[in-house]
């Protein structure tokens, strides 16, 4: 009997510990900093699948970014940061972001993409190879 193929991985972990320069008089994470822990994950879940951000004629801002707390995040704790996809639109993509500590869910939240023609700055279609190396994590979106 052949064994079923595994489904993909739609989910991308990227490990991190909180630095001390990362968090207030609170003693808690300043809430930009998620941000950039954010940032690290995407990065490594891009260069995990082979998309660079310099790809011919077209550029990638980011045009919404938004982040809930669930649970305090503190210098030195680690977290194991989720990435996933939710959506990909025609010029737009959408990472969806979860923090864990102890597989607790300390923080969740999410970054839009646009794909954008360099030349006339206005938005273009996803590359077909990028949409293709994202499509195995998509999740379902909201």
């Amino acid at each position: 009997m052949d064994k079923a193929p595994e489904a993909p991985n739609t989910v991308f972990r990227w490990p991190v510990r909180i630095r001390f320069i990362d968090t207030d008089a609170s003693g808690r994470i300043h809430y930009t900093a998620m941000f950039r822990y954010f940032e690290t994950a995407e990065i490594e879940f891009f260069r995990h699948i082979g998309v660079l951000y310099e790809h011919p004629g077209v550029s990638f801002p980011r045009v919404h970014v938004e982040c809930d707390y669930r649970g305090a995040i503190r210098h030195d704790d680690l977290l194991t940061i989720e990435v996933s996809v939710g959506r990909i639109g025609r010029s737009s993509v959408q990472l969806k972001f979860r923090a864990t500590k102890e597989e607790i869910e300390a923080a969740s939240g999410n970054v839009v993409i646009a794909s954008l023609d360099r030349q006339t700055q206005r938005a273009t279609a996803l590359p077909e190879n990028v949409r293709a190396k994202l499509l195995p994590y998509l999740s379902g979106g909201e």
